[in-house]
């Protein structure tokens, strides 16, 4: 890892396929993808194979929407997910997100780590988005 990588946990009372499904499952992921409380997930769109392409979008208070899209580089079910990632609106090289889904007793732990961001302003920022997202995921599906 680098200065600028990301590596975040977080620990979900819910087993890996069903957090793994809301990773992959575009229904699920318009309930929870978005980086605040009060934000919208509009877009989910999903080619869940290798090579296959994702487009995730979330929406502000304001309204405005931020998209992000990439393609899948290995889906082990229910175990690891990685992909590329990039921002539509920014010029930034793409990255890569490994997400791996660790199964402890009857819960999942979810390990992110965000490879490839340009410095450590970035992963600060990508830091606060996974976290919000992260609570959304927590809030609005595993404990729903």
């Amino acid at each position: 890892m680098t200065a600028a990588d990301l590596r975040l946990e977080r620990s979900f009372a819910a087993p890996p396929e069903r957090v793994f499904e809301a990773w992959t499952s575009p229904e699920v992921l318009r309930r929870w993808w978005a980086a605040q409380p009060d934000w919208t997930s509009p877009e989910a769109e999903v080619d869940l194979r290798v090579g296959g392409r994702y487009r995730l979008a979330m929406r502000n208070a304001e309204g405005e929407t931020h998209a992000v899209t990439g393609v899948y580089i290995q889906i082990d079910p229910p175990s690891r997910l990685a992909y590329t990632w990039a921002w539509e609106e920014l010029d930034h090289p793409d990255s890569q997100v490994t997400v791996e889904f660790r199964g402890e007793g009857e819960g999942t732990t979810v390990v992110i780590t965000h490879a490839g961001l340009p410095d450590e302003a970035e992963r600060e920022q990508h830091g606060h988005g996974w976290n919000g997202c992260l609570d959304n995921l927590g809030r609005r599906v595993l404990e729903a």
